[in-house]
């Protein structure tokens, strides 16, 4: 379990909320550990029909914790943050998410699972992996040119820089841009009317729409973890690390 992570049922919605905003919902391992406690209680109980991810109005999240996240094993499969990926990517009951804020790394690379994305006209999206000298993640090298084409997910993902809620609309990463202040309650609308129609049609929607990908999401995931595993542990990436925490510019020149 985890204070930043606040679980709440009803009508059929459970939305999961990472509530740490002094942090800019920056994630830590035990808040991904109470993210895929909560999926796996959402796949396995009748009462849950749809889950929501949010944020708060003004931020969705910063992405990993860097102290937390360096702090942790780099060379741990099992660590919490690839145990909620494998349960985002396997989430069998519609899934949405509002985005309002900030939405960096894994802020966006969840959303490419989910199956309805709905974000906050001052929402901001950012891939900034090649940055700070590591791979994608959450199979988003597969899934992100499926989506946007690969001419434009080269774009994000080779510069990291970010973009904006019209350009999300445009690639297809989101369905539809609300005013910020009334973001959560469109999303929940949506998220009502879901839970009033029949489960079983649902869930067997979202299988068929996912199956035809579905294994090699899982095998581009791992192999994605186990190249960022390793550019983890890298020269590149303690240079990248140490200038963000130093608030400088880093230095790549001198690796090859």
């Amino acid at each position: 379990m985890s204070e930043h992570v606040i679980i709440d049922l009803k009508g059929g919605v459970l939305r999961i909320e990472m509530r740490r905003p002094e942090k800019k919902n920056a994630l830590t391992g035990p808040m991904y550990a109470a993210m895929a406690d909560a999926l796996e209680r959402a796949a396995g109980e009748d009462a849950v029909r749809v889950v929501l991810i949010h944020g708060q109005p003004d931020v969705f999240t910063a992405g990993n914790d860097l102290g937390d996240f360096l702090n942790g094993p780099t060379d741990d499969p099992k660590r919490p943050v690839f145990r909620f990926l494998r349960n985002i990517a396997a989430a069998p009951k519609p899934l949405l998410a509002a985005v309002a804020g900030n939405a960096v790394g894994v802020g966006t690379t969840m959303l490419l699972h989910c199956d309805l994305v709905y974000a906050g006209e001052g929402a901001r999206f950012q891939l900034p992996f090649v940055n700070l000298a590591l791979c994608p993640e959450a199979a988003s090298s597969y899934l992100l040119p499926r989506l946007a084409g690969h001419q434009r997910a080269s774009e994000l993902l080779l510069f990291g820089e970010p973009f904006n809620a019209a350009r999300a609309y445009e690639i297809g990463l989101v369905n539809a841009i609300h005013a910020d202040a009334t973001l959560l309650d469109a999303a929940l609308e949506r998220a009502r009317k879901l839970a009033t129609l029949p489960a079983a049609s649902l869930r067997e929607t979202k299988r068929l729409l996912k199956q035809g990908h579905a294994a090699l999401v899982q095998q581009t995931m791992q192999d994605e973890g186990e190249i960022f595993l390793r550019q983890l542990a890298s020269p590149e990436a303690k240079e990248a690390f140490s200038a963000f925490l130093e608030k400088r510019k880093p230095d790549f020149s001198k690796f090859s």
